[in-house]
């Protein structure tokens, strides 16, 4: 199959480059497409043709924004199973997968931010003894930067998108070069539901370039990041000088605390399921479980049991379960955390140096691990600590209610958690006590787009959500009338 060749997407033109870089199918390791290495004179392109069509999409009135989303997820929807083929070998999840999850909620982030543009409302008052009336009103702030990350590639970039063009902005994006074929190809659907040239700009290419320039730009008041904390940081620094919004949805190192009367059934299977949907990279896995003592060892064979029944291996496989993880460097990075916890301390009962892959001959190459579990590993090691953002889960059993609180909340992220208990009352006082900006209780990854979605601690700053996202996007301005 020939390589793809990638292109641009600025002011409503596809655009060739001077540089490329390769992209990997991450099941096969074989280069499958040529990403442009864009530069800050890109960038500038795609920020200027973003500012030319601000005036003209933020005067567009709601209603016709809205048509045009709708038309947008039309057109995606009847291409929902190329854009889950693509997605599949762009990040190495299996396409069942991408089918399942990914590719019916990039089509829903434009369903639903366009119907939300049409029932929000302003607030007024009245002031007697000035005899005046002040009301508010909000309005689109011009050209917003959305930096994506890799490991939901569609899902993250279509969040940002949606809303931001829904509230009459217009953006610049730059998706991660080890996925961009699937954002190119967003390009084109966009071109065919007639959004106007300008108003979604795409630049392919790699941070420190592209990224930085984005970041860097004087005329992009707004940058909304999924990634890294460590990246983020540097946002924040380079940033500064231009006083930008910002929106950082960042790592996470997410706890589940089970007590002994939780639904068991339910608990041990929907704890794999966190813990190695999308091979454990997703920054809402599971990646430290805490089980009270009195069921520990029935907790942990069971989980070991179920956990060896994931198929891993060729992405298009319907039964496939776990695909690649995502490049070389990252499978070696993984691996290391499985290396450090055992050598901390841990018991390794599955996965990683237990058992062997069964790969087809064209998979041989491609970056796969088995799910690995690992138990009694000490909380200061480094792989209780570090987000390892892979197929690596470490059980560990506690006594009392307040240790696992202390256990759960002792890393510097808080993202996400997960609490399993049928004790109403437990659920709403630990619930309360962990560190955390969702808290799911007896479940996993139930989303709701009205509630705010963000973290705490060094997992970002910020929240997305209906409400919430129309807070970043827009802003608000007083008018007060003296009557």
């Amino acid at each position: 199959m020939a390589e793809v060749v990638v292109e641009n997407f600025i002011g409503g033109k596809f655009l060739s480059t001077e540089k490329y870089l390769d992209s990997y199918d991450p099941s096969t390791g074989v280069v499958w497409a040529k990403i442009p290495d864009s530069s800050e004179l890109e960038v500038d392109q795609a920020v200027q043709a973003a500012r030319q069509a601000f005036p003209g999409w933020s005067r567009t009135s709601v209603e016709e924004r809205s048509r045009l989303m709708q038309h947008l997820a039309d057109i995606l929807e009847s291409q929902q199973e190329e854009f889950a083929q693509a997605e599949s070998r762009d990040q190495g999840k299996p396409v069942s997968l991408a089918t399942r999850i990914d590719i019916p909620r990039m089509i829903y982030n434009f369903r639903f931010f366009s119907t939300v543009i049409l029932h929000s409302t302003n607030s007024s008052t009245y002031l007697d003894k000035a005899e005046a009336i002040n009301y508010t009103t909000t309005a689109p702030i011009g050209v917003a930067g959305l930096i994506s990350p890799w490991n939901l590639p569609l899902y993250l970039l279509t969040f940002k998108i949606a809303p931001c063009i829904a509230f009459g902005n217009t953006c610049v994006c730059k998706p991660s070069e080890m996925t961009s074929v699937t954002a190119w190809m967003l390009s084109k659907a966009v071109v065919q539901a007639g959004i106007p040239p300008g108003v979604i700009n795409v630049v392919f290419g790699v941070g420190p370039r592209a990224g930085q320039a984005l970041v860097q730009h004087p005329h992009v008041p707004l940058i909304s990041f999924t990634g890294g904390t460590a990246t983020a940081q540097h946002i924040i620094k380079t940033s500064a000088p231009h006083c930008k919004k910002l929106s950082l949805e960042l790592g996470g190192k997410n706890p589940s605390v089970v007590f002994d009367d939780a639904d068991f059934e339910n608990c041990v299977k929907t704890c794999v399921r966190s813990s190695f949907t999308n091979q454990g990279e997703i920054c809402l896995c599971t990646s430290r479980i805490f089980v009270q003592d009195t069921i520990f060892q029935k907790f942990v064979d069971r989980f070991v049991q179920e956990t060896r029944k994931l198929k891993v291996g060729a992405p298009k496989e319907s039964d496939t379960n776990m695909g690649a993880l995502i490049s070389k460097e990252h499978l070696h990075k993984v691996k290391g955390y499985v290396a450090i916890a055992v050598q901390d301390g841990g018991l390794l009962l599955c996965g990683e140096g237990k058992e062997s892959l069964d790969l087809k001959k064209e998979n041989e190459n491609g970056y796969f691990m088995r799910p690995t579990v690992i138990i009694n590993v000490p909380d200061d090691s480094r792989s209780m600590q570090e987000e390892i953002f892979g197929p690596v889960t470490c059980i560990n059993s506690f006594k009392s209610e307040e240790e696992a609180v202390q256990r759960a909340n002792n890393v510097k992220f808080g993202l996400a958690a997960c609490l399993w208990t049928s004790d109403v009352s437990r659920a709403h006082r630990v619930g309360h006590k962990l560190e955390a900006g969702t808290v799911w209780t007896n479940c996993w990854l139930v989303r709701d787009l009205n509630m705010p979605f963000g973290g705490t601690k060094s997992s970002g700053i910020g929240r997305e959500g209906a409400k919430y996202s129309k807070e970043f996007y827009t802003e608000e301005k007083t008018i007060c009338i003296k009557i």
